[in-house]
Formats: structure tokens, C-alpha cells, sequence
């Protein structure tokens, strides 16, 4: 019987984290870690810096306390080194150097963390929909014609939407056809990470050479820099210097600049060029997802089952690529067909939520912007370009349907509409719900998220 030595399980602890992290996350907290020992029962490791250790530790200590062994309750016999500054060292003047000075040797860029883009993040495989198609193209501009087309472009969008796809993608088109120029793609966490290691070893002005001197910086979850002054001050001048310099730059964030607790000067830089929105894809878009990555892992799932997962779960890209992972694993291993009954008995922790809770008309609204991409206020104002009129005849039929009260108070509800307007919206919605099955599916998917 072959006992697994701690070398083998620490690997086995990297393959499972390269599986559960992003890329970018795993470039920067686990690739620069190496096994400096590794006995029956504690492993040493050595990390770049205390911040590398801290991390791992505070975001990783159950999954390491599961592969590793334990010293005592909950601590894995781990022992961190922490790796020492290497100086190269002076080179050897000789007469020849001294006669005849040399070019300026080019400036180095170790201790500099380099990301590698995503190999699967391309515009190929970015599925295009109504709530992404303008900034699709706005990254695509970007890619075609660096600092020259929108700059800096500032990517916003929820969770898992795809900024970050966006983002590298735009590294690969430029790298694929503009070779010669210097393209950098960091997470914020990496660019602070880096200025602490310059601080530390007193390189901070190569480090500044470094980034100013870059033809495009890409910078994903710009977010991470709220409510830290000197790491902002220092960003915002790498800004200000690639900008004047006419070098592209491209950030991605949770929300829009305005909405960031950012210093007045960095929101003002990051609104020069064009904000772009992500969306919440649509219904179609969300089956094309599914379709898509189910049929780069060989999984075939009729187009009946593929509405039936994207009806279900519709915020977050991540999530319908994590249900494609555990459906697929699951009818492998089984033996079974891609049905809704398996879907149903693998996927349902996805499908539940809290019960009994009180049903109103904000909750509709609520839902139904969401499902629609509008705003709420804009459900209870009184725009009637059809884009709103549309769904808010939706959430008054919904309401009518759903809520147990007056038609006046209802009504009222909706920015002090009349009870005949909600009336007349719950008869046309009534007449086009049963021809319309796309229409269907939506108030269908709109109820169960209210009723969630």
C-alpha cells in the first residue's frame, strides 16, 4: 500500500485550490510558495513575504487542516520560512566596460508580480447578449486600438459577470497583435502587494519605472483600494502618469466610480474616459452560457434542461459554470442521462431559499428590475418609453396576481398610479402570457425569486 509523503499531499492541497481560486488568485498567493521540507508530519514551506503567509492562513486554514496534518486542533503542521532578499551581486568593472560605456541594460522586473492572462478568457469565448453587447464592444475597441478608442475604460458589473473575462481577454487580443507593446493585467491586491514588497526592500523607484513605462495597465476590482490613502495616492499617480503619457488603461470594479469610497481626484480620472456596465444576462444568454461550457467539458444537456437550470439561476456567470461542474461529475460517476430529475437532485441547495417570506410590491419590483435590467425608480416613475413601461406592466400584473389587497393601494404603490392603469396592465400581460413563452418563462422565474 503506498502512503502519500507530505510533498504529495501538498500538491494535491495546490491542484485543489488551482480548481477553487481564480487564476489571478492563485498566481499571486500560491505559485511563488516551494516545499523547503517535508517530513512524516510537518511540511516548511517557504513564502515571499509575511503577507503571502497571512493570507493563506486567514483565507485557507480549514482546506489546509484537511490535506495537511495537524499539530494541535485546527493548526496544520505547517512551519513558514519567510525567503530572503537575493542581491545579485556587483559586476566586475573590467577595462573594456570602462573604455566603452554600454547601452543602459534594460530594467528588471522580478519581484514584480507578473499575471498570466487566463487562457480561456478570450473574446471567443465571451457569450454575447443584450446586457453586455456595449461593453463587449468597448473592450473590443480598446483591444484594437490601444489608447486610442475609450481611455481609460472602466469595466463595473456584479459578481461573476464577467469583468474579469473582459479584461483578459482584451491582454490576449493586444498581445496577440500588438507584440511589441507592454501590457501588464494585476488584481489591486497584487499592485498593493507589490508596493509593500518595494517598500520593504527600499526598490520603490523601480518599481514606479516599472509600471510607468507600461503601454497598457489592466487592473481587476479597483474596489479593494477603498479606505486605503497611501496605496490610492501612489495608484493615482501611475494613473495620471500613464494617461499623460497617452498609454492605455483598463479597470474593472463591483460598482461605478461614483459609487466607490475613492478620494474625489481618483473618481475624476477613473470618469475621464468610458464607463461600461456588465448586466445581468438575460434568459437566452443564459442558456447560450450553459450550452457553451457544457460543451467544452463534453457534457451534453438538452436544450429543455438548459432553460430549466438558467430559470433557476440567473446572478452570477460563476454560478452556472459551478452548476455544469457538479451536474456533469455527477451523471459521469452514476452513469445517468442530463435530465431535470438529475438536475433536481444535484443542484437543489442552488434552488433553495429562505421561506415565508412576506410578499409586497417592493419585492416585485425588486425582482422584476432585475430580471428586465431596469431600475426600480424608474418602475415607479413616469417614463413610458416601452424599455419600462414594459416591465412595469409585469410587476403590476405580478402584484395583482401575488398580493391579496385593493386595486387602489397597489396601484398607489407604483409612483401613485390608478387603480384602472394597474387594471388595464394585469389584462395585457393576462392575453400575452399565454401566447408568449418567452414572456412566460420571465414571470415565471420573477415569482419564484419573489416567493424565494
Amino acid at each position: 500500500m503506498l502512503i502519500k509523503t507530505p510533498q504529495d499531499t501538498w500538491s494535491e492541497f495546490l491542484e485543489f485550490i488551482s480548481e477553487h481560486a481564480s487564476a489571478t488568485e492563485f498566481q499571486n498567493w500560491f505559485a511563488s510558495i516551494r516545499v523547503l521540507e517535508a517530513k512524516d508530519n510537518e511540511i516548511c514551506l517557504e513564502v515571499p513575504n509575511i503577507f503571502v503567509k497571512e493570507y493563506v492562513l486567514d483565507n485557507y486554514k480549514k482546506d489546509l487542516c484537511a490535506f495537511l496534518p495537524l499539530k494541535s486542533p485546527g493548526e496544520p503542521a505547517i512551519t513558514f520560512v519567510i525567503a530572503e532578499v537575493r542581491k545579485k551581486p556587483a559586476p566586475v568593472e573590467t577595462a573594456i566596460s570602462r573604455e566603452t560605456p554600454s547601452a543602459p541594460a534594460p530594467e528588471p522586473t522580478s519581484g514584480i508580480a507578473e499575471i498570466r492572462l487566463n487562457p480561456n478568457y478570450t473574446f471567443d469565448n465571451f457569450i454575447e447578449g443584450p446586457a453586455n453587447q456595449f461593453v463587449k464592444s468597448a473592450a473590443m475597441g480598446v483591444a484594437s486600438r490601444p489608447s486610442k478608442s475609450y481611455n481609460p475604460l472602466f469595466i463595473h458589473g456584479g459578481v461573476g459577470l464577467g469583468k474579469t473575462h473582459l479584461l483578459h481577454a482584451i491582454g490576449h487580443h493586444i498581445h496577440q497583435h500588438n507584440k511589441k507593446l507592454r501590457v501588464h493585467c494585476i488584481t489591486t491586491e497584487g499592485f498593493i502587494n507589490d508596493l509593500v514588497d518595494n517598500l520593504r526592500n527600499k526598490s520603490i523607484d523601480r518599481m514606479k519605472r516599472f509600471y510607468r513605462t507600461l503601454d497598457v495597465l489592466m487592473v481587476d476590482d479597483i474596489q479593494f483600494l477603498q479606505n486605503r490613502l497611501n496605496f490610492e495616492e501612489e495608484f493615482c499617480n501611475t494613473f495620471e502618469s500613464l494617461i499623460n503619457q497617452g498609454k492605455q488603461i483598463v479597470i474593472t470594479s463591483d460598482k461605478p466610480p461614483g459609487q466607490l469610497k475613492l478620494s474625489e481626484r481618483m473618481i475624476a480620472r477613473m470618469e475621464w474616459g468610458l464607463v461600461a456596465n456588465v448586466g445581468i444576462p438575460d434568459l437566452e444568454t443564459r442558456v447560450a452560457i450553459l450550452q457553451h461550457k457544457a460543451e467544452q467539458k463534453g457534457i451534453r444537456i438538452p436544450q429543455k434542461v438548459a432553460f430549466f437550470i438558467a430559470e433557476h439561476i440567473f446572478n452570477n456567470v460563476r454560478q452556472l459554470e459551478g452548476a455544469i461542474n457538479r451536474l456533469g461529475a455527477y451523471c459521469r460517476l452514476m452513469g445517468l442521462d442530463v435530465t431535470e430529475e438529475a438536475v433536481e437532485k444535484t443542484l437543489s441547495e442552488l434552488f433553495q431559499y429562505a421561506p415565508n417570506k412576506k410578499i409586497n410590491v417592493e419585492n416585485i419590483l425588486k425582482s422584476v428590475s432585475t430580471i428586465f435590467g431596469v431600475r426600480v425608480s424608474d418602475l415607479k416613475s413616469g417614463t413610458r418609453t416601452k424599455d419600462v413601461a414594459f416591465p412595469r406592466q409585469v410587476a403590476m400584473y405580478l402584484a395583482k396576481e401575488m398580493i391579496n389587497d385593493s386595486l387602489m393601494r397597489l396601484a398607489s404603490a407604483f409612483g401613485g398610479k390608478t387603480h384602472s392603469t394597474l387594471l388595464h396592465a394585469w389584462k395585457k400581460i393576462s392575453g400575452q402570457v399565454a401566447k408568449d413563452e418567452t414572456l412566460r418563462r420571465q414571470i415565471d422565474m420573477a415569482r419564484r425569486n419573489i416567493e424565494a
